[in-house]
Formats: structure tokens, C-alpha cells, sequence
């Protein structure tokens, strides 16, 4: 990084309908908030996929394969020779161009390109979907969605997804078909050929999403993340900015034809919200879904019903949010749920694209990370545990009105610490380490699920997780899940509604508090909340490092197999950073990852966790990486775009590595 102190100043800003860690350099404020066909999904494996030789290797989804597995069973790159890589090609998206300073602060380049038919395609942060030969990095069309709006909650697009008509002649007009969701809520189906609208979905090649949704603030209720292709049907769900409100936009996930693009189903995800006054919305699907082709199975992870720090006005577990749920993918009819937060009052989305594996005698399974770096291990078909879970108490709240759950679900694998004292405080001098000591002994700090509070509690791991939309890669060779980890611990406070305006006043007058304020409107509490950081005048963190780790898990056994550090705030310390994105796994023995705030993408022995060869990137590589192999040869892409709300230096790069 430019600066190689560990003086961090922190706010919390809307990270993909999470909040997440924001970390820069000093020099900032505080900010306020508003809060069976003939056709279907692309096949992931060697397999064709790629239109080359049956050698050749694709990645034909957003998460390598329908069931979000990013493994590669490509092996040309290996633990030998990875320190051989060198780039192949750069593409620039030219996505930044002419954009307003203020726009472009809010853009993050979080992209995973697809492979299909022997095109790589991708999407911008503002919604274009470019075409490139996965050889030469040259673009072949680019498809410009013409946004209709700014001050979008979320400046990110996570990818695109492809589907087939095999019934379809050569040459016929979208045969392909690549779609993308757009920041202003629309699904958009464009020619994989020429980038052209598929002029018969929808209307002239869209569908406007925002019908049915209660609409409540444009810019707020947006697609940031690649549909799921389930036969001739692509589902979305949504990203809905955060405590705002009570009565905010309704999380439902719907399915369209996808040559027509009529609506065939519609889940609502918290249907006893329509009989709450005020009613509550959200418990958004705003991650990415899983797909179960064989046995007629979508996976929807959902976050938490509005707002997130309060939840007085929506009593009970609020099922289904905070949970994964399997439909029917052809009709959208429930099968199972499993809620890993009840009654959530800590912002913990499942932000993770449900991981479909076979458990060890085969019988088909789903993993489910968590902000709380807690792994559930459920039988896919029936919803069961296959690793013990255990209901065990958690603290009471103590605010008037508020019905916090008794309990929470534990599974047997925690890949994060859960708790901070007074003792665990950090601090590169003992005179900060005491301040930030202090600091956890003026709050509730009783573990995770200390519920908020007037005096201010601190919730530990923090919203950004634990393990956030980065989600994990399973390698069923070593049956392995990997995944990148933050350990960040995040102050919350809440505010009585006749004090808030003062405090807000207050706090950006003096220039003390750095953080992000949420209205919660029509709750008796606004809420306040920034990263647990030391004095004033350094701004360090009071969590002690690795802030960010790679970490691996057997989960045939439950055991933690290795846990490294991922990037440093200062070079030559392993500190780890913050990490937004994911890792992925290949058949050579390697785990790939960028994500940090060091700009860098590395990898790591898939058996050790030993980190063996580096790249420095252009800008912040906060983005998921892919490999495939064409015509015989191995690349490794990744999109270095950097994110304007963590801070990291911003680009508009694609870069392709080989080996020589």
C-alpha cells in the first residue's frame, strides 16, 4: 500500500446489502444513510464447456458450476510451476471514464467473467456486459444497459449468466443468451453472438423488476449479483439497502421464462411481514443461488427483515430470513429451510452462495458460510445437519420492547473467534492497547450475539463477516472447504429517535465519531455504528490481527485443516486485511485469492495453506477469480477494479495470466 503505518480510519458503508468495513486513510467524515426444455444452464467441467477440446477446462457459471463449487479441474498451473505465471493479456473496461467523482466513489469492480461457446463475458460495475477472446484479451461487442439512475445504494455488478437453446439452429438469434441484472432492478437478456437484446424476453429484451416490489426509494432495490439459470427459467432475487426503515421493499425471489421472460413463480421469503403493521420488508436474496439441476432444486441464502439493529416490530425467528431455503426450481414450492440467525439484530445475511457437494458416502450436501464464520453442513434434499447443530443460549437484550431470540443454532466448525474482551484488546503501543481495553469495558461485549444497546455493544465478528459474498471453494479431492475470513470487530449503537438528529450534529461538528448513522424509521431507535478502532489520533483497530484470513476445512471431519493470513496492512507483517471476494480451488493443488487491500492476488498450497507465489496488481483485485484452459492452455483471470468504499486504488483492468 502507499502508506505502511496501520493507521486506520473507519466507517461502515453499504457493501452489497451488507455493511461492511471501509477502511482509509485518515482524512474523512462521518456520513449519513437512507437508509425440461430444450435448452438450459451451461455445463461446468472438462466437458467441453469452453467449445475447445474435450481436454480443455471452462467456467461456465459465476461460481464455476451451478452449485457454486469454484473448483477447476484444471491442472496445467500447478504448486511447481505456479511462480512461473506471467500476464498473457490486459483488457481495460474503460467503466470509470468520464464518471463524476462521486459515482466513481461508490464503484467496486467485484466481476467473476464466465466461459462459454469460447467467449469470456463479463459485467462492469454500472451494468455493461462485454464479450473478450479468452486468448487475446480483444473485446468482441459490448452491451451498454443505458442506467436510468444515480445515487444507487450498491455501484457493483457481480457477473453475468448464460443460457442454450440446443434446439436453436446455428446462427439463429440468441441461441445464446448471457443476462445480466441491472442497478435500476431490471433483468436483461442480451445475443451471446452480438450483444444484441433478445428483443422477445420481456419487453424489447427486458423485465422490469421493480412491479410488486413495494418500491420505496430508486437506487435502493437493485441486482448486483448473476442470476441462476434452472432449465428454461432464470431467477433473481435483490440487493435492498439497509435500515432505512421498517416498511422497506419486499425480498421476494421470482423466476421468468427465459425466452419469454413471463413470470412463472414468486417466493416471498417472509410472507407473515404482509400481516405485520408496519410492515416489514427485506429478507433479500441478494447473493448469488444455487442450483440443483438433478433434483429440481434452488437455494436461496437470505439476509436479515428490515431494519437490521431493531426488531421490536417484527417478533418471533422471522423465518424464512437469515436462512437458506431449498424450492422447487420449476415452481418455486418450498421443501426446507434452515435459518442460522433467529431474529436477527446483527446484520448477519447469509451473504454466501450456497456450496453443493457430496457428502463422504455421496449423499448430496450443501455447505453454509456465515458472517459469523460458522460452516452448516445440511443434507441437500431433506435439510438435516449432517454435522451437529446445537440451539445454545446468548445473551438478553436490554431495550424496552425488543424480544431478542433465547438461542442461536452452533454448528461444530467456527472458522473465527467469537468473542472480545478487555484482554484480547490490540494496540501497537500499550498506551492504545489500554484505550481500546477501555473501549470494550464501556460496552456490551458478552460474545457473539451481544445484542445492541443505548450504551453500545459490540458485535464480534462484525457485519462484514466472518466469511462475506466471497463465499468458499470446495475441492473434492481433499474434500476441502476454503474460504476467505475477516475478523473485525464492529461498535453498535442504538439511539433514542428524539436524540438522533442531535447526535448526528454533534458527532459531525466535533469530527469524534467515524461511522455510518441508519434512521431505522418507524422503529423508537436510530442506530449508530463504526469498526471497533483505538484513540482518536491513530485510529488503529482494537481486534487483534490476522484481520483477514484463507482458511480450509475438512468437511467430512469437521476440522479446521489450515488458517493463514491473506495480505497485510504493513508490509512484512502478517497482518491480513479486510477481504472482500473469494477464493478458488484447482486441480493442481492451488487456491487462488486476491480480495485484499494490499492489491495483490496470491496462491497457496491447497494441502498447507503456504503461500507460494504473489502478484502486485494494478488496482484491488475485490473480486472472485477463474481459470480455464483453451486450446491446450491454462490462464488465470482476475478483475482489478478496486472498491471506492473500501478504500483500495480503483482501475477498470482484466488481467489473464499463463505460463510462459
Amino acid at each position: 500500500m502507499k502508506n505502511s503505518k496501520l493507521w486506520v480510519a473507519g466507517t461502515l458503508l453499504q457493501i452489497g446489502c451488507v455493511w461492511a468495513l471501509a477502511i482509509v486513510w485518515p482524512g474523512f467524515a462521518a456520513t449519513q444513510t437512507s437508509g425440461t426444455s430444450s435448452g438450459g444452464a451451461i455445463g461446468n467441467s472438462a466437458d467441453n464447456s469452453s467449445g475447445n477440446s474435450p481436454a480443455d477446462s471452462g467456467w461456465a457459471s459465476y461460481g464455476h458450476d451451478a452449485g457454486g463449487t469454484r473448483y477447476s479441474a484444471a491442472l496445467q498451473i500447478n504448486r511447481e510451476n505456479v511462480g512461473q505465471l506471467k500476464v498473457a493479456w490486459t483488457y481495460r473496461t474503460g467503466a470509470l471514464d468520464g464518471v463524476d467523482d462521486d459515482v466513481k466513489r461508490n464503484a467496486a469492480f467485484e466481476a467473476t467473467p464466465i466461459l462459454v461457446d469460447g467467449r469470456l463475458y463479463l459485467s462492469t460495475p454500472f451494468d455493461h456486459v462485454i464479450a473478450l477472446d479468452p486468448e487475446t484479451g480483444k473485446k468482441t461487442w459490448e452491451y451498454d444497459p443505458k442506467l436510468n439512475t444515480h445515487g444507487f445504494s450498491e455501484t457493483t455488478s457481480r457477473g453475468v449468466s448464460a443460457w442454450r437453446d440446443s434446439a436453436a439452429k446455428a446462427g439463429q438469434p440468441c441461441r445464446l443468451r448471457i443476462f445480466v441484472g441491472t442497478l435500476d432492478a431490471r433483468l436483461i437478456a442480451v445475443d451471446g453472438e452480438t450483444g444484441k437484446p433478445c428483443t422477445d424476453f420481456g419487453a424489447g429484451g427486458q423485465v422490469d423488476l421493480t412491479k410488486d416490489v413495494n418500491l420505496r426509494d430508486a437506487g435502493q432495490y437493485q441486482v448486483t449479483s448473476a442470476p441462476a439459470i434452472a432449465g428454461d427459467l432464470v431467477i433473481t432475487g435483490s440487493s435492498i439497502g439497509d435500515n432505512r426503515a421498517v416498511e422497506l421493499e419486499r425480498g421476494i425471489v421470482r423466476a421468468f421464462d427465459v425466452r419469454s421472460g413471463k413470470q412463472r413463480w414468486s417466493w416471498d421469503p417472509i410472507p407473515w411481514a404482509s400481516k405485520s403493521s408496519p410492515r416489514s420488508g427485506a429478507g433479500n436474496a441478494w447473493s448469488t443461488l444455487s442450483v440443483d439441476a438433478e433434483h429440481d432444486l434452488v437455494f436461496i441464502p437470505t439476509g436479515s427483515a428490515s431494519p437490521d439493529y431493531y426488531g421490536g416490530l417484527r417478533r418471533g425467528d422471522n423465518k424464512w430470513a437469515n436462512s437458506v431455503v431449498a424450492l422447487h426450481a420449476s415452481s418455486g414450492e418450498f421443501v426446507w429451510g434452515f435459518q442460522v440467525v433467529h431474529h436477527d439484530l446483527w446484520d448477519y445475511d447469509v451473504a454466501s452462495q450456497p456450496t453443493l457437494f457430496a457428502w463422504r458416502d455421496a449423499t448430496p450436501a450443501v455447505a453454509i458460510t456465515t458472517k459469523m464464520g460458522r460452516v452448516f453442513v445440511l443434507n441437500r434434499l431433506t435439510g438435516t445437519p449432517l454435522l451437529p447443530v446445537e440451539e445454545r443460549p446468548v445473551p438478553k437484550s436490554d431495550i424496552p420492547g425488543e424480544d431478542a431470540s433465547p438461542t442461536q443454532p452452533a454448528s461444530t466448525i467456527s472458522m473465527v473467534p467469537e468473542k472480545l474482551s478487555p484482554e484480547d484488546a490490540w494496540g501497537r503501543t500499550p498506551e492504545e492497547k489500554e484505550a481500546c481495553a477501555d473501549k470494550i469495558r464501556a460496552a456490551r461485549s458478552e460474545g457473539i450475539f451481544t445484542p445492541p444497546s443505548v450504551k453500545g455493544s459490540i458485535v464480534f465478528p462484525g457485519s462484514v463477516g466472518g466469511v462475506n459474498w466471497g463465499g468458499a471453494a470446495y475441492d473434492p479431492q481433499r474434500h476441502l472447504l476454503v474460504m476467505d475470513t475477516n475478523r473485525l470487530a464492529i461498535f453498535v449503537r442504538l439511539i433514542l429517535r428524539e436524540k438522533y438528529d442531535a447526535d448526528i450534529q454533534a458527532s459531525t461538528s466535533n469530527d469524534r465519531s467515524h461511522g455510518e448513522w441508519g434512521r431505522q424509521a418507524g422503529t423508537p431507535y436510530a442506530m449508530f455504528r463504526t469498526p471497533l478502532i483505538g484513540p482518536s489520533e491513530t485510529l488503529t483497530l482494537c481486534s487483534p490481527p490476522p484481520w483477514g484470513t484463507v482458511a480450509a476445512v475438512d468437511l467430512f471431519t469437521g476440522k479446521k485443516a489450515w488458517d493463514v493470513p491473506l495480505g497485510s496492512f504493513v508490509p512484512g507483517m502478517n497482518t491480513g486485511t479486510v477481504t472482500l471476494g473469494g477464493p478458488i480451488i484447482t486441480a493442481g493443488g492451488i487456491v487462488f485469492s486476491a480480495a485484499t487491500m494490499d492489491n495483490a492476488i496470491r496462491a497457496f498450497d491447497a494441502d498447507s495453506g503456504k503461500e507460494i507465489w504473489k502478484y502486485d496488481l494494478p488496482a484491488g483485485g475485490q473480486a472472485t477469480p477463474m481459470t480455464y484452459t483453451v486450446n491446450g492452455k491454462q490462464y488465470l483471470v482476475i478483475a482489478a477494479g478496486g472498491h471506492g468504499k473500501l478504500g483500495t486504488k480503483q482501475g477498470d483492468y482484466v488481467l489473464a495470466f499463463t505460463l510462459p
